[in-house]
């Protein structure tokens, strides 16, 4: 742009600058741009950071007046300090310039190319207008220079440091550290710029160390430490400063070997990349292969630490690893190994949950064709390994063989390092053939022990590793297949495993215990003495190698109670009885270990305590309620929940064996309180999640609403099924856990107050009594230790009926032969006779309830046509009971004996919970309205027609009083959703169609609807608390559950637990033309005016059910009036 420039103004625009290399190759805290005029005057921009391209931006402007001298330097600087600059910093680059040649490019952007720094050109582009009005006061040059003793010293430094650094002569190192020194001498401690000069000195002095000039490296990282301390967090050069002390640690480390500073380096490096943004020159440093990489690398070499601070380092290592980082499968693998640490020493499940998480990403981030990947695999089955262990989950054992199977696959028979898995494998497949029986298991584990073996020869560091694991499976396979050769091979393998063990191996209690094991099964056969005190002897000194929260203490203590009492069997000496008594105790009550393994003890202590009639079986079958009370807690699906109460060998009877010890032990109220503690657990927990809180509400409603909320959320956590995506299924369980510990600590909280005390614990006998309020409940007990039935009163102290004649094998049979009767029956013509039928009835009558009746009419003196309730356990739930019937002609031939259902009207409860419960609920009544639900046509493959069902539901619906809102829903509109609907819709239901109940998976028992099945899970995960009758006109609809301990989940139970207070199920199929009478007769009297009109009362279920039967005996046979059953209020 030509011309006369004298009475003009130029405003010249740094726009930004590219390949901006700092000479010394020092981190710089940004770049500036300082123009300088032949008269000492300049202008200085605002310090811009530096990208990771090496590229800074600025949009700064100065203005040079007209009467500006034509020459001009443009310098591009380094500042190391980002608030208060000491000194004017390192030059980049400058360059000598007309001021006319700024005016070459017109009002377009130029670039503006420097001398090279590193081979490279720096360059600034650059804006230059012509301004005819112009201000003296803003962004002009200015007599600014910094001129003082502080800043010669430090602008010296710096030349002669990017000299040395350039040059690596010593002198300019010697001169930089020198002028630097000079400096910081002029800086003391309170001066503003103190932290400033330390770091300038200390960064050449490190430069110095790198290249081995100058030697104290810790009094270099000592004055990196003052400068940092003299900028805190929220100073604009903390975070350079960070990155400064990193690089001292990171060299030091590297020279010395010292683990603490690379330590010290992950901590910092992790605050550095929260202070540092992305794409910043510093962060681009510090995340480099020479920062970060270097310390991850350096930090997977240490040894793990299971303690909460090593825990806490190794959350760091994976912070610092981006989910693309090749060193993030290590990092995850170290932080799940001290994850697994902690658990081991602990015993907290959720370190074990948090640890597979990691392993299965560790897994997903190296495909197949990955060198580490069966490394991965193996960690992670050996997680999912233990995990099985203590919480029993058979698909965590199954996924863990398919991953050792696939480990073991990637790893060649020729490869030295095949022994792991080999053994890993062997060992789970030990597991499994325990849990399952499976002989291929045990034979392929042997096997592959025998292959590790041979890999392991005399001298190899993990021989005695192996030697005792195929000295387990030896043990394992004399245990099932008493194979006498397998004990004596498996005692030889143990005695040279332990020679090679060191006295400090943190494994040797295992083999000590193992050998104490065998060595003990050996004295059972051959009753040497010395065998079993050697047992003791090795199982108390694995005992005491271990802390007194160690998991295995369990095993020793386990290991204990066999040796003493094998003992005791040959011996029967008291002491030793004693002493296996205690340590039982000790074993189930070991809070480290896993549920599993606790309840099994437990339930063995029982076992051997009714067997040896030892006083301590009342204790231990409470100690089985609570843990299993607790493990099912664990589990977050309610079939999950069932899986787990079903998985143990002998827990079906345990509720009645200790209700029948308790009798024996002249405690009616402690066998009320054991029988319904360890029955209806698949009811408890759910139960629990909707108590009913108008108490609580009144006395604390910010509490009752905190509960109501948790309830709620932990509800909805439970899923129905785990699903396929194994990582999603721990995810979830993790966070029902998390859920169920703040449900729990607000359980804590409402215990705390005066009131509530036992909130949401077991009840006791005088919580239960509130069930028999308006009759006697009585309960039946079906034990192997014997048979009777305990009558709850309405008041006063239970009362005992033995059934002496009876034990549980007729128990059994009758059963049975009802089964086959009913059976018979269906096949029969009506006006047959039912003759089966009636010498069962009579066998009921004579047997079990004419001594019921005689305690109840003489005891109680109890009216007739009382109510009572029948609560019938084990084989009793498959008895009906109220059929029980003398089919006798009264002496003076005026008529018939009275039947039970003469006598008194009854109904059903699964649990005295469950009735209390109904009866709270009772409270909460809304105006009543009445849906009858009915499916005729199923559809193929689902059942035969039911012809009747339309007709049965008009019927129902012109018998149902008008006042009520009435509904039918039938045909195409009965699908599983409409049902549901109508479920949560209305108060009164009345269901018509095929009932199904599912031995094999109970919570899949169901009502055929036209689409899907309408499952006993869909309505146990709905809360309908405004309803209050349901009439099951379907089959199978009160058959229970024949592997839980309390056989109560069928589908009217569901409905009852649901909300339904009163329900009419079915025992066995119904043939729906004849079941058509009692439906007729049941809401006849149901709906029968009284005094006060029509009155819809769900507590007249039981008196109209008992008056329909009586009703139709001449239209429906013996076996079609037995089948219907009143449960609830």
């Amino acid at each position: 742009m030509p011309g006369n420039t004298e009475s003009r103004c130029i405003r010249l625009e740094i726009i930004n600058g590219k390949e901006l290399r700092v000479p010394s190759d020092r981190i710089p805290a940004g770049i500036y741009v300082s123009i300088n005029d032949d008269s000492s005057r300049r202008w200085k921009s605002a310090i811009s950071v530096l990208s990771s391209e090496k590229f800074a931006v600025w949009g700064d402007s100065v203005t040079l007046l007209s009467h500006t001298s034509s020459a001009l330097s443009v310098e591009i600087r380094v500042s190391y300090e980002a608030d208060r600059i000491l000194g004017n910093g390192e030059v980049i680059s400058k360059l000598q310039m007309s001021l006319n040649e700024l005016l070459d490019h017109g009002d377009e952007p130029f670039h503006l190319s420097f001398p090279p720094v590193r081979g490279v050109h720096p360059f600034l582009t650059l804006k230059a207008v012509v301004v005819h009005a112009c201000s003296n006061q803003q962004g002009a040059l200015s007599n600014s220079l910094i001129d003082c003793e502080i800043a010669r010293h430090t602008d010296a430094g710096h030349v002669q440091f990017a000299l040395y650094v350039t040059s690596k002569a010593v002198s300019h190192l010697n001169d930089a550290v020198e002028h630097f020194q000079l400096a910081l001498d002029h800086c003391p401690a309170s001066h503003p710029d103190h932290a400033a000069a330390l770091t300038n000195l200390a960064w050449a002095r490190l430069k110095g160390y790198i290249r081995k000039h100058l030697q104290d490296i810790d009094a270099t990282t000592s004055i990196f430490r003052d400068a940092l301390a003299l900028r805190p967090r929220r100073h604009p050069d903390h975070s350079l400063s960070v990155y400064y002390l990193t690089e001292a640690l990171n060299w030091r480390h590297y020279k010395k070997n010292t683990a603490g500073d690379i330590r010290e380096a992950a901590q910092l490096y992790h605050e550095l990349l929260d202070l540092c943004p992305e794409g910043t020159y510093l962060h681009s440093i510090a995340a480099g292969k020479n920062g970060i990489d270097y310390v991850i690398s350096e930090c997977n070499k240490l040894p793990t630490d299971g303690s909460d601070e090593g825990i806490h380092f190794r959350r760091v290592i994976l912070d610092l690893c981006p989910l693309d980082h090749p060193i993030r499968p290590k990092a995850l693998d170290k932080l799940s190994s001290v994850l697994g640490s902690r658990f081991t020493q602990r015993g907290n499940i959720e370190d074990l949950d948090e640890g597979i998480q990691f392993h299965r990403e560790a897994v997903s981030l190296c495909p197949k064709g990955h060198s580490d990947r069966d490394q991965y695999l193996n960690n992670l089955a050996l997680s999912l390994n233990v995990r099985f262990d203590h919480q029993g989950k058979s698909d965590d054992l199954d996924e863990a063989i398919s991953l050792y199977e696939e480990a073991l696959c990637l790893c060649p028979v020729w490869n030295k390092y095949r022994d792991a898995p080999s053994d890993n494998l062997g060992g789970a497949l030990i597991t499994r053939f325990e849990k399952r029986n499976d002989i291929n298991d045990i034979t392929r584990a042997v096997s592959l022990y025998r292959e590790a073996l041979t890999l392991c020869p005399p001298g190899h560091p993990t021989r005695d590793i192996t030697l005792n694991n195929l000295a387990l499976a030896f043990k394992i396979r004399y245990g099932k297949l008493d194979v006498r050769e397998d004990l004596n091979e498996a005692i030889d393998l143990y005695r040279e495993s332990l020679r090679l063990k060191r006295f400090d191996d943190p494994e040797r209690h295992v083999t000590l215990r193992n050998l104490s094991s065998v060595l003990c099964s050996r004295f059972t056969q051959t009753q040497e003495n010395e065998d079993v005190e050697e047992a003791i002897s090795l199982c108390q000194e694995s005992l005491a190698a271990l802390s007194s929260l160690h998991p295995d203490r369990y095993f020793s203590y386990m290991g204990l109670q066999e040796t003493y009492l094998s003992r005791y069997r040959i011996l029967h000496d008291p002491a030793d009885l004693s002493l296996a008594i205690e340590n039982f105790r000790l074993a189930s009550g070991h809070p480290t270990q896993g549920f599993p393994e606790r309840i099994a003890e437990a339930i063995d202590w029982a076992r051997q305590a009714e067997v040896y009639q030892h006083e301590s079986a009342l204790e231990a079958y409470q100690m089985c309620f609570e843990l299993f009370d607790s493990h099912v807690m664990t589990r977050s699906s309610i079939i999950s929940r069932r899986e787990a109460a079903t998985a143990f060998r002998g827990a079906r009877s345990l509720p009645v064996d200790a209700a029948s010890c308790a009798i024996r032990s002249a405690n009616l109220q402690q066998a009320i309180e054991l029988t319904e503690q360890g029955r209806g657990q698949q009811w408890s927990l759910a139960s629990r999640l909707r108590t009913p809180l108008e108490d609580l509400e009144s006395t604390s409603p910010e509490l009752a609403r905190k509960f109501l909320h948790l309830s709620k959320q932990l509800s909805n956590a439970q899923g129905s099924a785990a699903g396929t995506d194994r990582a999603a299924a721990d995810r979830a369980a993790i966070e029902y856990r998390r859920l169920t510990r703040e449900w729990e600590a607000a359980i804590t909280e409402i215990r705390d107050l005066r009131a509530f005390s036992r909130f949401l614990l077991p009840p006791l006998y005088e919580d239960l009594q509130v069930a028999a309020r308006h009759g006697p409940v009585i309960i039946f007990i079906a034990s192997q230790y014997s048979c009777s039935a305990i009558i709850v009163p309405m008041a006063g102290s239970p009362h005992h009926v033995p059934f002496p004649s009876i034990a549980l094998a007729d128990l059994k049979t009758l059963k049975d032969r009802f089964a086959r009767a009913i059976r018979e029956a269906s096949r029969m013509n009506p006006t047959e006779s039912r003759t089966d039928l009636i010498v069962l009835s009579r066998i009921l009558w004579n047997e079990i309830m004419l001594p019921i009746i005689d305690v109840l009419e003489r005891v109680l003196k109890l009216k007739r046509r009382s109510r009572i309730w029948l609560c019938p356990t084990a084989t009793f739930t498959s008895i009906p009971l109220h059929a029980a019937n003398p089919f006798l002609t009264k002496p003076d031939r005026s008529g018939k004996e009275p039947c039970l259902e003469d006598l008194y009207i009854c109904s059903y409860t699964p649990t005295l919970s469950a009735l209390v419960r109904s009866r709270q609920l009772m409270k909460k009544r809304v105006p009543p309205s009445f849906v009858a639900i009915g499916q005729g046509q199923p559809g193929a493959g689902k059942g035969k027609a039911l012809l009747a069902v339309d007709s049965e539901l008009e019927l129902v619906h012109d018998l149902v009083p008008a006042t009520a809102s009435r509904t039918i829903i039938s045909g195409d509109a009965a699908t599983r959703a409409g049902a549901l609907e109508a479920l949560q819709k209305n108060t009164w239901v009345h269901l018509a169609c095929h009932g199904k109940q599912d031995r094999q998976q109970p919570y899949h028992s169901h009502f055929v609807m036209k689409d899907e099945y309408l499952t006993l899970l869909d309505i146990m995960e709905r809360d309908i608390p405004h309803a209050e009758f349901a009439f099951l006109s379907a089959c199978h609809t009160a058959v229970g559950d024949e592997k839980m301990p309390d056989e109560v989940i069928h589908l009217a139970a569901g409905l009852q637990f649901s909300g339904f207070k009163s329900v009419v199920g079915t025992l066995w199929e119904v043939d729906d033309s004849v079941a058509k009478h009692v439906v007729e007769a049941f809401y006849q009297y149901m709906f029968k005016p009284s005094k006060d009109g029509v009155v819809m009362n769900c507590t007249r279920a039981a008196w109209a059910l008992n008056c329909a039967t009586h009703a139709v005996k001449t239209e429906v046979p013996l076996e079609q009036r037995m089948v219907f059953v009143h449960i609830g209020v």
